[in-house]
């Protein structure tokens, strides 16, 4: 459980930065920790991949509104800059393809869901999957373990649900790997209405460490004026992570809700810019070398 762990100290940070109306020196926040400097570093390189002291920019609360002022994206765009463009859109709706209309509505009689609780890199996680793929992701952390079990075994009530986290273990190690290469593998089986998986595909779109607006979304799938009904779909994803939620944004650059919990949101927020960065960096180291080649 050492990624939950890790978790958790990152939880408590968020709430020692919210308290703090001053940049912290890496001794203040390691001291919070009750831990050592050297120590409270290294944990925080090996999860976000970053210095403390960087990371407390991405877990800051105007860190949303940078994001939408540096990182907004333009869905009609994004296909070109987006998680793997098309392809993974492709994949998400093969997976839909497999369940008919019909069988949505009556509310997933006969199918069998498979579950499992897993370590993750934002706590405890649910995580729930047919023969097809994953089709449930929920974090514990805020909500509590018996919540999340109740809030995604509600969502399709006839069916049928076994606890086999083995049969989902290979998925989700994939899912929660550090590589894009890696979570674009893992099958998405989604289960919604026909409203809800275009909101779901127009999440797909908008890039790693980037965001973008409900209204944005809206837009997108040609409804510009159902930015409630669609901020009701976002909040109604079932595959959290994997179909990223938590990059949609109000327009003012609030966060707006999170289903499991706003700590969570931006934990995954910081996650994703502290990786987002740090390619970006990578790739910059690259060019030179690239050039004088």
């Amino acid at each position: 459980m050492e990624q939950a762990y890790h978790y958790q100290v990152m939880r408590r940070a968020i709430d020692f930065v919210d308290q703090s109306d001053q940049n912290l020196k890496l001794e203040d926040l390691a001291a919070a920790m009750d831990m050592s400097p050297t120590h409270f570093q290294r944990l925080f390189s090996r999860w976000a991949g970053v210095s403390p002291k960087k990371l407390q920019q991405y877990l800051a609360l105007g860190h949303a509104k940078a994001l939408l002022h540096d990182r907004f994206t333009t869905l009609e765009t994004s296909n070109s800059v987006g998680l793997s463009g098309s392809g993974r859109l492709h994949d998400l709706f093969l997976k839909w393809e497999a369940m008919s209309p019909g069988e949505y509505a009556r509310r997933c009689a006969g199918l069998t869901i498979y579950w499992g609780w897993f370590d993750s890199p934002f706590g405890l996680s649910l995580v729930m999957g047919t023969d097809k793929g994953i089709c449930g992701i929920g974090f514990a952390a805020e909500t509590g373990t018996h919540e999340a079990m109740q809030d995604l075994v509600s969502r399709w009530p006839q069916a049928t649900f076994v606890e086999d986290p083995m049969r989902l273990r290979p998925w989700v190690l994939s899912a929660y790997s550090a590589s894009s290469r890696d979570l674009e593998k893992t099958p998405v089986y989604m289960i919604g209405s026909p409203l809800q998986i275009k909101v779901w595909e127009a999440l797909m779109r908008i890039p790693s460490g980037h965001v973008s607006t409900y209204s944005e979304i809206a837009g997108h799938i040609g409804a510009p004026r159902a930015v409630r009904a669609v901020g009701t779909a976002v909040g109604r994803n079932p595959v959290s992570w994997l179909i990223p939620c938590h990059r949609a944004l109000r327009k003012s650059g609030a966060l707006g809700g999170y289903h499991w919990g706003l700590p969570v949101k931006r934990a995954l927020l910081a996650y994703e810019s502290a990786r987002a960065d740090a390619d970006e960096e990578d790739n910059q180291a690259q060019k030179p070398a690239e050039e004088s080649a």
